[in-house]
């Protein structure tokens, strides 16, 4: 699991920022890429990556404002040139379904895959065997939503070695131990399954919000989360600023991370107004409040690790 962004600028492309857009890496989980928001020139942002189109399985948009929504009739329409043809979802707010059956519409785009776009409320609004994804609505001027995944916890490993020590083979009753149940070996002995496998391993969590002021919301959403995106358009400097056009600034997102019990905040949707050392200048007031903090660039990847 990996977060790898795309486009961490505010409003209009920058020369050092393009606008939103991040991808969850989930290649080892589920051989597949989620993203989150698709900002004008989102496909071209792709092309400096490892990133194919056609494993893109869901996107997530948080609002329908354009720096979030604009890339994506293109995005959609060069994975179906791509040998893009296993389904995907577009997930989002009412009217998302309007601009995009109307983009492609007006423009002569046909799809050669099954394209679902699905308009959320509150809630959840993805579950399988392996992840949830939950929503709610931010403080933003229109409506915006944040995005909890979480990754369901994994069965403990089965501990071979004493399986071994007993002489049990390795075989299909292996797979009948690691399941918990309770077993009889060829020597008559009865063996209980749970005994034999380790703790269960903690499922990840990662919490990506859309543009919004601070808030309680954000703060359910990034509840213990192992990793925290969060926009970060404003010095603490501007807090008026910021309030007025319903964004943050790094103290807010810090003390959102902080008040969660997050274990780490990654900045994003900076304003291009704060380049080089004045952009170093925002994640220094971030670690102010909560310590493990970094500032998200173009390009810029961050593992999520398993806790151990």
């Amino acid at each position: 699991m990996e977060l790898l962004f795309l486009g961490t600028g505010a409003g209009v492309p920058a020369k050092e920022r393009n606008v939103s857009s991040v991808a969850l890496q989930l290649l080892d989980e589920r051989g597949t890429t989620w993203l989150f928001d698709c900002g004008e020139a989102t496909q071209h942002q792709i092309l400096h990556t490892a990133i194919r189109p056609r494993r893109i399985e869901h996107i997530f948009i948080t609002h329908l404002h354009g720096d979030h929504l604009f890339g994506l009739p293109g995005l959609l329409g060069s994975r179906s040139f791509q040998s893009g043809e296993t389904p995907l979802t577009v997930f989002g707010p009412s009217g998302l379904r309007a601009f995009v059956e109307t983009a492609l519409a007006v423009s002569g785009t046909k799809l050669r895959y099954e394209l679902n776009i699905v308009e959320i409320d509150e809630g959840v609004i993805f579950d399988d065997d392996r992840f949830t994804v939950i929503a709610k609505r931010l403080d933003h001027g229109m409506t915006s939503y944040g995005f909890r995944v979480v990754e369901k916890d994994l069965p403990g490993p089965l501990l071979v070695d004493r399986l071994k020590a007993l002489g049990v083979r390795p075989g299909p009753i292996y797979q009948q131990i690691k399941q918990g149940k309770t077993v009889m070996l060829d020597d008559g002995t009865v063996i209980d399954g749970r005994e034999f496998v380790g703790p269960p391993q903690k499922g990840r969590i990662v919490a990506v919000l859309g543009d919004t002021r601070f808030c309680e919301a954000a703060i359910e959403l990034a509840r213990d989360a192992d990793v925290v995106v969060h926009e970060a358009t404003f010095a603490a400097a501007e807090q008026r600023l910021a309030h007025d056009y319903f964004h943050s600034t790094t103290k807010d997102a810090a003390e959102v991370a902080k008040r969660a019990g997050a274990k780490q905040l990654i900045l994003t949707h900076i304003s291009s107004r704060y380049q080089g050392a004045a952009a170093l200048q925002l994640l220094a007031e971030a670690r102010g409040v909560f310590p493990n903090t970094e500032l998200a660039a173009d390009f810029a990847s961050f593992p999520i690790p398993r806790e151990k």
